[in-house]
């Protein structure tokens, strides 16, 4: 009888708070960075020429897997209004687990460069190579994951009202969609330059794809 009393109540509304927006807002922001990074990236290749050698593809790999840890925050939001503490612990988790594994590549590729007189890989942006940013990024974003995570207990099962028409939809649905088509972009890339092969040459000349159809030299 008591159960089904229960059943009759509606639930509480979840509680509004300045902190689960921040929260929210620091997932769209960190979503939206990291894409930016990897768009900066494909300017490098496109633009300027530069075809990334298999390192700097998997640190792509991991600037995007970040960057969806953010966004499967985010589609909650945007789906129910709320962000639970599972899905901050699985969104930021991945992010924190993605931002390690693109640390270390981006360290290992430094490493290569790091005698006197190396030239390094590609050019650089402020002076440093684009790879050594990229470490610079990575161990960014693991300490403020670990801050978000830290914050997550107080801001989870806050009202975030990302689901109707607003500042907050507009910002989340945009920064899902950029990530999308960045994401389609780069796997592209990745094809046109690696092709039907197994893998990518350590100095990659030319994009494989239209070099075995003949179209290009």
């Amino acid at each position: 009888m008591a159960a089904a009393m229960h059943s009759l109540v509606p639930d509480a509304p979840p509680e509004s708070g300045l902190l689960g927006r921040a929260q929210y807002w620091f997932a769209c922001f960190f979503a939206f960075g990291w894409t930016c990074v990897v768009l900066g990236g494909l300017y490098h290749q496109f633009g300027l020429g530069q075809i990334p050698c298999p390192l700097c593809v998997a640190q792509r790999m991991f600037m995007l897997l970040v960057a969806l840890g953010a966004a499967y925050i985010i589609r909650a939001a945007l789906i129910s209004g709320t962000v639970t503490a599972r899905v901050y612990m699985t969104g930021w988790g991945m992010s924190l687990v993605a931002a390690i594994g693109g640390s270390f590549a981006s360290w290992r590729q430094t490493t290569l460069h790091i005698l006197p007189g190396a030239k390094g890989y590609g050019s650089e942006v402020f002076g440093l190579h684009l790879y050594v940013w990229a470490w610079i990024l990575f161990q960014l974003s693991v300490v403020g994951v670990g801050v978000a995570l830290a914050f997550a207990h107080v801001t989870a099962d806050r009202a975030v009202p990302a689901v109707r028409p607003g500042a907050l939809r507009t910002a989340g649905m945009c920064a899902l969609w950029f990530l999308g088509m960045v994401i389609a972009v780069n796997l592209l890339a990745v094809f046109l330059e690696e092709g039907l092969h197994w893998f990518l040459p350590d100095d990659p000349k030319r994009y494989r794809f239209f070099y075995d159809l003949g179209i290009l030299g």
